[in-house]
């Protein structure tokens, strides 16, 4: 099963140290049933793109969490066995699953970060994070102003040049 890791720089950077993405329980994002049945138009690779988006909104919350990060998200794609992955049922993160065994580094397939160029709006939007979840609108804009930039795509062996 293809899943969306959220993470940051640093995160990369130990993910990439350690040859695997851990430890286990993960929080990670996938096309699960729930997300199926949200986005019915959806093909494929839409139901992808929204698994990757809710993933990049969850690296956010990590670069909050950090805040001597390099404002900019990170998701890792991996695909890991099916019976590894657990959906977490929630209606407000229809893709949300639980990995329950670490990633390796061979199970991952691409990494997608933000360009420098987006570093000011993701800043903006992790400060603006504590007043969307409170229901502030403008806020809400605010953190919503991040996904209006495209995560590049990077290759794994492309992944090193962007570690700290």
């Amino acid at each position: 099963m293809r899943v969306y890791l959220p993470s940051t720089l640093p995160a990369l950077a130990r993910v990439h140290a350690d040859r695997e993405a851990g430890p286990a329980p993960l929080t990670a994002y996938a096309v699960t049933p729930a997300l199926r049945e949200w986005y019915a138009e959806g093909d494929t690779e839409e139901l992808e793109y929204a698994a990757m988006t809710a993933a990049a909104r969850a690296s956010l919350r990590l670069l909050a969490a950090d805040p001597g990060a390099a404002p900019r998200r990170v998701v890792l794609a991996a695909e890991v066995p099916d019976a590894a992955v657990t959906a977490v049922h929630g209606d407000e993160e229809r893709a949300r699953v639980t990995v329950g065994a670490p990633v390796g580094w061979k199970l991952i397939a691409s990494g997608h970060v933000d360009e420098p160029a987006a570093e000011d709006d993701v800043r903006a939007a992790v400060a603006a994070l504590p007043a969307a979840d409170a229901g502030d609108e403008d806020a809400r804009f605010e953190v919503d102003g991040a996904e209006g930039h495209e995560l590049l795509w990077y290759a794994t062996q492309e992944l090193a040049d962007l570690l700290p």
